[in-house]
This record gives structure tokens, sequence and C-alpha cells, in this order.
């Protein structure tokens, strides 16, 4: 089956992905003489910075979540298709998903990444990534069955096990969700069970680099392994992984650490989008794009987001964030508009890094925008205001900052829900 071209022929844009990239790029073209096809195996589009919130309860997916229709529905040349793609053919220029052909003149790839295990994809059923709404609804009901479990333990080596959480990864996505893990047990669930304290619950952080967030400056790193210190959080650098199974990790060294909850936030890879269309692509599987963002030698698809690697001006690569990722889906915009109407492109892709934030816990945040930096109580307030500046919709924004609000003031988080599904 083939979609139907319409009576007529403006140039087609199909974008694979709903993601920061796929949707920026949309947003950029959506007044131009174009159709767009946008497709994405879910139909809507998840603000991934706040994932971790769903994961320790603060937030419920509802609140960083939207349709993807429902963000076009006034775009009458747009539309969206929910599907999963399963092959692309360039000669012909089409995509399908097994059932509809949709054909293109222009192809943008915005397919993100996928949390890498470093040859151990086994580990997975042990220590889940953070990608997804399903992934963050299985850690929160992950760490909140370990205590209802421990709850009515009577072996004292069993309850500690089942009251200890190790994230694997220092980066931005670690340090956030073991700050996050230490408010819910270490203060809103302080004081609601009875035969165990969650105060004492033991939460690891484990890197392998020689300190947490390295792409901030180094002595804002520090800042924040104090603050997570400061928590109860025991940080370890400098020491690598190198086994996961049911009843723990064990690190470099033979070190074993007991723990019932393990969650992965360390390396990603890109998604498989690239090999359908027989790009060059790197160790991590990123396809390696030409400076416009194009694949070479089909100047007609680009290759966005975490899906690409691309080097920037300080000769390093783009990192692979949601502000890098947007950036990318406008520039595709400007190009394919400027192709259309006969005139000179853009000049090369340039990523402006604006900045880093990471919050650490209550009252605490470090903020890296280049000379202006800040930590501490104002870093928390920055990068709240920041991240509710961004969500879509006057509603999300109503609600999450209400949600912190009212976490602020109690200590408490209403989205403490453990369904039947990850019964073990």
């Amino acid at each position: 089956m083939q979609l139907p071209r319409g009576p007529t022929r403006r140039p087609r844009v199909v974008i694979i992905g709903a993601g920061f990239g796929g949707l920026e790029a949309a947003r950029s073209l959506r007044n131009r003489d174009v159709d767009i096809t946008l497709i994405d195996r879910r139909n809507f589009h998840l603000f991934q910075p706040l994932l971790y919130q769903v994961a320790t309860a603060a937030l419920s997916p509802g609140d960083i979540a939207w349709p993807t229709r429902s963000i076009f529905r006034r775009d009458k040349n747009l539309t969206v298709l929910m599907a999963e793609v399963s092959a692309i053919d360039i000669s012909a220029r089409t995509v399908t998903d097994g059932r509809v052909v949709i054909p293109f003149d222009f192809l943008i790839l915005a397919t993100g990444a996928a949390h890498s295990y470093f040859g151990h994809d086994e580990w997975s059923a042990f220590a889940p990534a953070l990608k997804t709404i399903a992934d963050a609804l299985s850690i929160r009901e992950r760490l909140l069955r370990a205590l209802e479990q421990a709850e009515f333990s009577t072996n004292p080596v069993e309850r500690r096990r089942l009251m200890t959480t190790v994230i694997v990864g220092g980066g931005a996505t670690g340090v956030e969700m073991a700050g996050a893990i230490a408010e819910l047990e270490h203060r809103t669930l302080s004081g609601e069970f009875r035969n165990i304290d969650p105060v004492s619950a033991r939460i690891f952080l484990i890197e392998a680099g020689p300190r947490v967030l390295p792409s901030f400056p180094e002595h804002l790193a520090a800042v924040a392994r104090a603050s997570l210190q400061s928590m109860r959080i025991e940080v370890r650098t400098g020491i690598s992984v190198t086994d996961c199974n049911a009843r723990g990790v064990t690190l470099a060294g033979g070190e074993h650490i007991d723990a019932a909850t393990i969650i992965w936030a360390a390396g990603v890879a890109a998604s498989p989008a690239g090999a359908g269309i027989g790009a060059t692509r790197d160790r991590a599987g990123r396809v390696e794009v030409c400076p416009d963002l194009s694949v070479n030698q089909h100047p007609e698809i680009f290759v966005i987001g975490d899906a690409a690697t691309i080097v920037g001006a300080n000769r390093s690569p783009v990192p692979g964030v949601a502000p890098a990722a947007k950036q990318m889906g406008r520039y595709v915009g400007r190009v394919i508009a400027a192709r259309i109407r006969g005139e000179r492109a853009p000049a090369a892709f340039k990523y402006r890094n604006w900045g880093d934030l990471a919050a650490i816990g209550r009252k605490s945040a470090v903020v890296s925008l280049g000379r202006f930096q800040l930590t501490g109580y104002l870093g928390w307030w920055f990068w709240g205001i920041a991240h509710i500046w961004f969500l879509i919709g006057f509603r999300s924004r109503v609600v999450v900052a209400f949600s912190w609000w009212w976490s602020y003031l109690t200590s408490q988080r209403g989205a403490r829900l453990i369904s039947d599904r990850d019964r073990k």
C-alpha cells in the first residue's frame, strides 16, 4: 500500500523520530510550501530531561509527555503517523513500516539513541536504563517494591540488600537520579514504615571516569560530588563495573555491592536506523554526517541528534544532548527551505553550547553557562525555571511548577504507585 500523494506535488519531507530534533525540524518547516510526514513509533513527544523525576515519583508521565498530533493539530501540511519504520529504499526514495510505503524528497533521521552496556547486553535484565516512560515506571516500581519487601524481611543481610541502590554512570542523568532517590528515601518516605527506616537506605553512584559530571568544569563537578556526599550518597569514581546480576554489581578489583536496585546511566549507542541507509558510522553506531548534516553522497538525507556524529568548532564531537538536537533540527529545516527556494544554503552547522545544568537534589544544582556559573540554592532555582520554560504547553508548565512547589513545601511525592506488572 502506498499513501496517496494528494492533488498537488509539493516537496515531500519525511521525518523519522518525534524527539527534540525531529520536533524542531518539523516546526521549522511547518510554514513552508512542503508536505511533511512525521513518523514515530509512539504517539507522543517525551521531555527526557525530566524522565528521572517520573522514575523517582516526583512527576507523573503525563506531566512530561504530549500527544504529537496535538502539537501539530493546526498545521495542515503536516501528517503524523504512529509507525515503526522497518526499511528505507534510497534509490526509490521511500520508507516503509511493512504496510505503508511513504515517498520522500527529503528524509530526516532523528531516531535518537539507546543505552549501551558495552558488550554486556545481558546486564539490561538487572540494570534497566532510563530512556522511555516504561523504563521510568519500571525503575520507580523496583525502588518502591524493594522497600516494601524490606519492611517484612527478617533477614538483616537481605534487608540491607533490598535497601541498597546502585547507579552506574556519573553523568548528568546519574547525578540527578542519585539525588532524587536520596530525596525520596531519606526525606519523603521517612517515618512511613514501621520495621525499617528509609533514611538508612544506601545509595551508590559508580563512575568509571576520574570524576562525576565530566562535561562540567572541574570545580563544579567537585561541588556536585560534595553535595551528593552530603546527602549520604557514596560516590565511587575511577572504577568500572565488571558484572551485574540479580544480587548486585561487581566492581573492578573484585568488590561486590549487594543491591536490589541497579540503574544504568552509562554509555549510549545510536539507533540502528543509520545501518538502513548504508552510511559510515562510528563505534557507537552514529552516522558520520557532512557539515550540513546530510549523508555523504546523499544530500537529500539528513541525520540529526543522537543518531549523528559531527565535530564541533572546538574539534570535539557535538554532544548528544537536547539543545544540540534542537539546533540540528532547526538548521536542517533552514537547509531544506533554502534548497526548495533555490537559495544559497546556510553555512555549515555550528553547535552553540549555551551551557550545562544538573540538579543534585533539594536546593542544590550546578549551572555552567560559560562564565556565568551557579551552585546551590540559586543554581537549583535557575535549573527549575529553565526546565519549566522548555516544557510544551501552558498546562504542563503549571502542573510541573505546582508539583515541585508542593514537594518543596511538604517533601511529599504523589506518584508513588506500584502496579502488578513488575511483580516478581
